[in-house]
């Protein structure tokens, strides 16, 4: 198992788009700010369901990875720190997700 986590990318997405280099993709997304962001984060979306709906396991491990990038890009870009969804989800672990669901009414 990988030592690996989200908390690491934040980070290394953090540092890249601070880099200013012209060969980063992450840099260039910054640059080109929220909208080509979140348009990739969106394709990357449509790409993991297509994998998973063919039941391709390999394109769905590889298009998960781009789709949790690319979100983790769009939170850095509007200034959302990884911490603050996970303690929204940590808060909603405590009750059933229809319940949670249906106080967002």
């Amino acid at each position: 198992m990988t030592g690996f986590s989200l908390n690491d990318l934040e980070r290394i997405v953090a540092e890249r788009a601070r880099s200013g280099d012209p060969s980063s993709w992450t840099a260039k997304l910054f640059t080109q700010g929220m909208e080509r962001a979140a348009k990739k984060l969106g394709e990357e979306a449509v790409e993991t369901v297509i994998a998973a709906v063919k039941g391709d396991k390999k394109d769905l491990v590889s298009e998960s990875a781009d789709l949790l990038y690319h979100w983790l890009v769009v939170l850095a870009v509007a200034g959302v720190p990884l911490s603050d969804v996970l303690a929204e989800l940590e808060k909603r672990t405590g009750q059933s997700g229809i319940a949670e669901k249906a106080s967002r009414s």
